[in-house]
């Protein structure tokens, strides 16, 4: 009776913290903001804060790419095209749009500054020769007009930050507009569109994954323990400790973003692991005849431990990402693995509590042997002692041949890494490489020495060599800068020629532009181009999105072209931007979760050695579990999977959730040789008796990480495929190497003892 009575005080305890959990999660919402996977204590964001607070953010854009089938010069066209440009700049949280219809080029007389247009939009008698003054003006092919004349381009700057309720609104009108007045052949790229679809998609996928989790769950438990308790409380477990762990998230104020979302899957089949584990122990002493009560105080103390050490070193797979500095991978990290540790606390006392309220499991009548878990697992187990030479000997040849493949893996990211290369919105991204600049941008901050402004006709000679250099061997198109603009201004005092779209030849030349500059001063790239006081400004321009392995290079090689050709005494540089960031970010992550991998494997390494107090033992833990991590490195680089932010965090959760069953095996090991029975007899003792939790759990954890492959983000796609082969091979050698380094390295003191048990085992 005091045992009930406690029992219901743990449950009714449990059901009000899941109440205010409940009420906390309420107050999630969903989030993907480009910003939050900068790495935080990096040195060039910090700059690029204080840039971007000058300059104005880099990706606070849309492009609007709209295409006509024949010619771009079409009267029916290009009037929907200006009409479309007036619409959009009347929108809420536009600030500017600059549309082929609405381009000029200035022209500065003794009376002041006059604009004429390039386009003549509601005279299409003159279309011709605009389209000849167009295709000879330098900066806009390949910007505003396609090079085969039969797409243009809106480029939209909206408000900055927009969160995803404004995005979403915008996107919705401009879509509608282009639906009025009918522009189907439309394709629409930016920081708006990639957040409104990644979150959308997040809540569909959230959901979807969910409700394959747990109906996956449901038929693995179902069909292993055949009663509908053995369903349902395991399920409560690991529903509760889902709760509680986003909750948490809930009530620190943390949203959900494309890391995050992966938590509730993943716990589904990582938190089952001890509830499986407890309840197929807890199924067996009933079997034996034991009361529920002893069953339930021998089944706690036989895998408590067990499970205790297996929660500990998945929660420090997942602790080990702290090591990332970067938000949304710290976030994951932080509260998977809370609620690993909550999955086990609860496996811990709210299972037993519901068993000791339950009714006895059916005692089964014993099957034939034929199809019975120990015939199989005797089996198996007399195969790999005769054959563990064999076995070793392939085990060192696996592993010279991963580590020459291994050596085969790229780091490698884009932009839009996390979506497919036949994805809608990356085929947007990808029209506007292919017809126009592109949509990576890039950023170079520009500062005048002291005593000098950038105004000055040798420091923009200094800038212009800068273009020449980004345009032709780093491949950056639609270029703007302070040279832009006097060029720009040298062309508008010249009638408008094209021949004049250059910098002054002389001193002298330049200081009779210099007077009509102040024409330009309300002109809005004036004031994103150069700071007030003309001694700061900004090289910017768009190029395509070639990755961050090439980046990195050809950043590397523009930065010692700098070092070698520009005049330090004049002006002085700085790569920037938010591509700058990313690029980075994927080679730091890299190197932090791999220093992370390596902490992991010191702390499950210190964890068995306090258990076992033998480096020997330490060794044989490890060696199965880094092997299957061996051997998915050596998977990557076969299958050309580059190593990047979302492959990279593989590692460390794949080594924290592959050890549980390796864990389990010893811990029992540990049991059976305390009670004296000889080395061999032991190890066929625990291979019986913990093989079927084993290879149930990494089913149970294989299928339920197998969901994620139907993610429509890549990144998803790779945590599901990855970390299900990991365990595959993980279970694979924990049934058969883990029993050879056993004995191996725990032979028995005396030979006759050891003779004596594996004869027993082969005769049995």
């Amino acid at each position: 009776m005091l045992y009930k009575k406690l029992s219901y005080s743990v449950l009714l305890l449990i059901f009000l913290f899941t109440c205010l959990s409940l009420f906390f999660i309420s107050r999630l919402r969903f989030d993907y903001n480009f910003d939050h996977f900068f790495p935080k204590h990096d040195p060039d964001l910090s700059f690029y804060l204080k840039y971007r607070e000058k300059f104005g953010n880099d990706n606070d854009y849309l492009l609007l790419g709209l295409s006509h089938p024949k010619t771009l010069f079409d009267s029916t066209f290009l009037k929907k095209v200006d009409s479309l440009t007036t619409f959009i700049s009347q929108l809420r949280h536009v600030e500017r749009v600059q549309s082929p219809t609405t381009l000029s080029s200035p022209i500065i007389e003794s009376f002041g500054i006059f604009e004429v247009p390039y386009l003549h939009v509601n005279q299409p008698e003159r279309y011709r020769q605009d389209s000849l003054a167009i295709y000879q003006s330098e900066g806009l092919v390949g910007t505003f007009f396609s090079p085969d004349a039969r797409s243009v381009t809106l480029l939209i700057q909206t408000s900055p930050n927009l969160t995803k309720l404004p995005s979403d609104s915008l996107l919705l009108h401009l879509k509608e507009k282009l639906q009025q007045i009918n522009l189907p052949d439309y394709h629409i790229a930016g920081k708006a569109v990639a957040q409104s679809i990644f979150v959308d998609r997040m809540q569909y996928e959230l959901a979807l994954f969910m409700s394959i989790s747990i109906a996956m769950v449901v038929i693995f438990l179902y069909f292993t323990f055949r009663t509908w308790w053995g369903v349902v409380m395991p399920l409560m477990v690991v529903l509760i400790s889902i709760c509680w762990a986003m909750g948490l998230m809930g009530l620190t104020g943390t949203n959900i973003d494309v890391m995050t979302m992966l938590l509730p899957t993943i716990m589904f089949v990582v938190g089952m692991s001890d509830s499986v584990h407890i309840l197929t122990q807890y199924v067996s002493e009933v079997a034996e005849g034991k009361s529920k009560t002893k069953a339930i105080v021998t089944t706690v103390k036989d895998v408590g431990l067990a499970t205790f050490i297996t929660a500990i070193t998945t929660a420090i797979g997942f602790l080990t990402l702290l090591t990332a500095d970067i938000g949304p991978i710290r976030n994951f990290g932080v509260y998977t693995g809370i609620a690993v540790v909550v999955a086990y606390l609860l496996s811990m006392t709210m299972l037993p509590a519901m068993m000791m309220l339950m009714p006895l499991p059916p005692r089964t009548a014993p099957k034939k042997e034929a199809f019975t878990w120990p015939f199989l697992l005797r089996r198996l187990l007399l195969f790999v002692f005769k054959y563990r030479n064999r076995i070793l000997a392939g085990t060192v040849g696996i592993i010279l041949v991963s580590v020459y493949c291994i050596s085969l893996i790229r780091l490698d990211t884009t932009l839009l890494d996390d979506l497919s290369d036949d994805d809608p919105v990356k085929l947007d991204f990808k029209y506007f490489e292919q017809n126009f600049s592109g949509v990576r941008p890039f950023e170079l901050y520009l500062k005048a020495v002291p005593g000098h402004t950038l105004y000055e006709l040798p420091v923009l000679r200094e800038v212009e060599e800068i273009e020449k250099y980004l345009g032709s061997q780093y491949g950056l198109k639609f270029i703007f800068s302070p040279v832009t603009i006097v060029k720009n201004l040298n062309r508008a005092v010249n009638g408008g020629s094209e021949t004049f779209f250059k910098l002054p030849d002389t001193e002298i030349q330049w200081r009779k532009l210099q007077s009509k500059l102040k024409l330009f001063r309300k002109r809005p790239e004036l004031n994103s181009l150069v700071s007030a006081d003309q001694t700061e400004g900004r090289l910017s321009g768009k190029m395509g999105d070639i990755g961050s392995a090439r980046a990195t290079v050809l950043t590397d090689q523009f930065r010692e072209f700098i070092r070698q050709n520009t005049d330090s005494k004049l002006l002085l540089t700085h790569v920037t931007g938010s591509s700058l960031l990313l690029d980075k970010n994927n080679d730091t992550l890299t190197r932090d979760l791999m220093e992370g991998l390596l902490l992991d494997i010191l702390f499950i390494g210190g964890i068995v050695g306090l258990m076992f107090r033998s480096f020997k033992m330490i060794v044989i833990t490890l060696l199965p579990n880094i092997l299957p991590i061996v051997l998915i490195g050596a998977f990557m680089g076969i299958a050309d999977i580059n190593l990047k932010v979302s492959t990279s965090i593989i590692f460390t959760i794949a080594l924290g959730i592959a050890i549980d069953d390796t864990i389990h095996f010893i811990s029992k090991l540990k049991l059976e040789l305390l009670s004296g029975k000889p080395l061999y007899y032991a190890v066929k003792r625990t291979y019986l008796t913990t093989g079927k939790a084993v290879i149930i759990t990494s089913c149970i954890l294989m299928a339920g990480f197998c969901t994620l492959i139907f993610s429509s983000f890549e990144g998803t796609f790779y945590v599901g495929l990855l970390i299900s082969l990991t365990l595959l091979f993980a279970v694979l050698s924990d049934l058969l190497l883990l029993p050879i380094l056993v004995v191996y390295f725990f032979r028995p003191k005396t030979k006759v003892a050891g003779k004596v048990a594996q004869k027993q085992i082969q005769n049995q």
